[in-house]
């Protein structure tokens, strides 16, 4: 009888978690985390293949393949996100959040909610909000302390068309790399530099071809943790509760590790040469008022209105 059933144990259920960043990224150490609990609780039941660094392509494709069912899960980036579900745009306006902490009490509230309904009505579950800090600006031409010393520069941004409009509205001629090959790109000097948080900058050795790091914190990015529905629908009651659980716990050690390592970062980058500014934040904010105007009164308007007064 111990033979026959060692010969019949089921196998465990296979299931993908891609995301775009590199391991020791705060977004990679979540997703191991993730895959951890859920064997742990499930008793090996579920087997979690993390996939990082864009091994199934970028966001934009991951977001596709959540929702086709061909993807699982995926801890994805908040402007492929919002090509799908646009009001994740509103969390992107310049100078929204005074701190990160504010930014998380947003969006563990009412917003929050409001996003994960509007999420599930396009074929995704959120289970957690994740961070992608706020952005900073590197470039290997000059320091940036004014906008003025934007003006010009080919600064790479994602696919995000927030983003696209303040760095336009900044004088910057914005260009749409794929994070993956954004290193070459500033190696080769088909951009002059690009805005990232801190993590992204480091994890993927961004200081080794950019000079100049200026402390813009222009805007904030959420990382929407989700899993596909076709994917969250095959989960019994109990399951589902447990992947919950499990999401929970990867979003508190994400946001910790993010928040940490904005605070460690800034000493590791002068330790390697980058020279640090800050910038002029009145004259920035009053560059980028421009882009409150349009997504205010866009199509999302009424939403990003909420979200403004909200962050407040």
């Amino acid at each position: 009888m111990v033979f026959a059933g060692v010969a019949f144990a089921q196998q465990p259920i296979k299931v993908t978690l891609g995301h775009g960043a590199a391991p020791g990224n705060p977004r990679h150490e979540a997703a191991m985390r993730f895959a951890e609990r859920v064997k742990e609780k499930t008793g090996g039941r579920y087997e979690i293949f993390v996939a990082h660094s864009a091994m199934l392509g970028d966001d934009a494709a991951m977001v596709t393949a959540l929702r086709s069912g061909s993807l699982d899960m995926s801890a994805n980036s908040q402007g492929p996100v919002a090509a799908v579900v646009p009001e994740y745009a509103a969390l992107g306006l310049p100078f929204l959040f005074a701190d990160i902490e504010k930014a998380w009490t947003l969006l563990d509230g009412a917003v929050g909610k409001e996003l994960a309904d509007k999420t599930a009505a396009k074929g995704m579950v959120v289970l957690g909000y994740w961070d992608n800090g706020i952005r900073q600006i590197t470039n290997s031409k000059r320091a940036i302390k004014a906008p003025a010393d934007v003006k010009g520069l080919k600064i790479r941004t994602p696919a995000d068309p927030v983003t696209v409009d303040i760095m336009q509205a900044l004088g910057a001629d914005a260009q749409q790399i794929k994070f993956a090959e954004l290193y070459v790109a500033l190696q080769q000097g088909v951009v002059d530099g690009q805005e990232n948080p801190l993590t992204n900058i480091v994890s993927s050795k961004l200081y080794e071809v950019q000079k100049y790091l200026s402390l813009s914190g222009h805007k904030y990015e959420v990382t929407p943790f989700l899993m596909g529905k076709r994917a969250w629908d095959k989960l019994n009651p109990a399951d589902q509760k447990v992947f919950q659980e499990a999401a929970a716990e990867a979003t508190q050690l994400q946001r910790k590790l993010s928040k940490e390592a904005d605070e460690k970062l800034l000493v590791e980058l002068k330790g390697k040469g980058v020279q640090i500014d800050t910038v002029d934040r009145a004259q920035f904010v009053a560059a980028t008022k421009p882009v409150y105007d349009k997504w205010t009164t866009g199509p999302i308007g009424d939403f990003a209105k909420r979200v403004v007064e909200a962050a407040k």
